[in-house]
């Protein structure tokens, strides 16, 4: 028997939920909510000491609360943030992460400066990435329980090249595609990525002349094009193969490049360490800048990517594999280390690492507020002073809050 409640909510909480207290006591998370707003809501998850459920009704709304612009807000679990006023959104993510590195870090009155806001807040992204359903449709997993592949005919994020070539596309029910990406690069490039775990790349016919690329565990097949695509920033080209990482959002990468650049003291004379490179974006822009650049990457395509990006420098090593396995092995000092791990934070080993190579300064670039709120605090009680946090809306109308820490030994 379904359990529906009514519940005001009082805060947004990271992940995009709106939390209130059930009649228990228990924290109740609910998405697509704001602070102030009574709810009716179905519990559809219970714990102990929590549960989450999904909006049935707003019954009083935020006075901030705006008519979303897709019709699948809601329902798609892509965008959370819609249906808040831009500005909103900036202020609402700045406190997150200040309540973060407070709540999880304990640092008191982290130094969180203003979120930079994204020169566009629609159609930014550069690479999107859709699920196709049982028909052969593209979709986005749905945000119900359980989880589901829903059909859309709408998607306001993609850069506007990419949002005129999806629409097109057809596969055959039962594909044996599992992912279907696609990327532009410069000049409207643009790259259809095909991901599955059968080797033989699927059939398909493409009309419009684009690259296409088959992905499996261990291969990048070219069907058509080229296997990569470039992309500019800061009138700087990067190749960007398939299977490498890259920023989607191009304009808010050249603002992380500038503020490393500006608040990294660097020389002639120093050593830069670049952990979790990728395919050399904050690389490329010190390698003319400092005596030497030594560069850790796990993945294949992006340390081939590395190269090609990095050619012309002589001052740079790149080690490929493991940071938490590369680091500890290190026997160079390193004046400045730049770290941007994925989602999970510093492995304990690339932490005790750091801590024992105690470079003068590091700058620590994440995506994920609660793991950088846990190094934070590990950093700190090694011997390092917090001395800025600079938020970067890479994702407009999503939850995810990109930073730069930098710490000062």
């Amino acid at each position: 028997m379904e359990k529906i409640v009514e519940i005001t909510l009082t805060t947004l909480t990271y992940g995009g939920e709106a939390m209130g207290r059930l009649s228990d006591g228990r924290a109740v998370f609910i998405p697509f909510c704001l602070p102030g707003e009574t709810v009716r809501a179905r519990i559809v998850h219970e714990r102990k000491n929590f549960a989450r459920a999904v909006l049935v009704e707003v019954l009083t709304p935020s006075p901030e609360r705006i008519p979303p612009r897709c019709q699948h807000f809601g329902i798609c679990g892509g965008c959370h943030y819609q249906h808040l006023p831009y500005a909103a959104q900036l202020k609402i993510k700045t406190d997150i992460l200040r309540d973060q590195l407070g709540r999880i870090g304990k640092i008191q009155n982290p130094p969180v400066r203003d979120m930079l806001a994204s020169p566009n807040e629609w159609n930014y992204r550069n690479h999107v990435q859709f699920h196709l359903d049982e028909t052969g449709k593209l979709g986005f997993i749905s945000t119900g329980y359980p989880e589901t592949v829903i059909p859309i005919n709408e998607c306001f994020l993609p850069e506007t090249a990419l949002n005129t070539l999806w629409p097109t596309l057809e596969f055959e029910p039962e594909s044996p595609v599992e992912r279907v990406s696609l990327r532009a690069g410069m000049n409207d490039d643009l790259m259809l990525i095909l991901e599955s775990d059968e080797l033989a790349p699927p059939e398909m016919e493409i009309e419009t002349d684009i690259s296409v690329v088959h992905l499996t565990e261990d291969d990048a097949v070219i069907m058509a094009g080229d296997g990569h695509t470039v992309i500019s920033v800061l009138d700087r080209p990067f190749k960007v193969s398939a299977a490498s990482f890259f920023q989607v959002n191009t304009p808010m990468a050249a603002q992380m490049v500038t503020h490393l650049l500006e608040n990294l003291p660097v020389s002639a004379t120093s050593t830069l360490l670049d952990l979790y490179c990728g395919a050399g974006l904050f690389s490329a822009f010190f390698a003319s800048r400092v005596a030497k650049v030594i560069a850790v990457e796990f993945a294949p395509s992006s340390c081939e990517d590395f190269v090609t990006n990095l050619d012309e420098f002589g001052n740079v090593e790149l080690y490929e594999g493991l940071a938490e396995e590369i680091l500890p092995a290190l026997t160079t000092y390193a004046d400045v280390v730049i770290v941007d791990p994925p989602r999970a934070g510093l492995d304990v080993a690339v932490l005790d690492a750091l801590l024992k190579l105690k470079p003068e300064t590091l700058a620590y670039v994440s995506c994920d507020p609660s793991t950088l709120a846990r190094d934070a605090a590990r950093l700190m009680a090694g011997g390092y002073r917090l001395k800025q946090v600079t938020p970067f809306d890479l994702f407009p109308q999503t939850f995810h809050i990109e930073s730069i820490s930098i710490f000062e030994l």
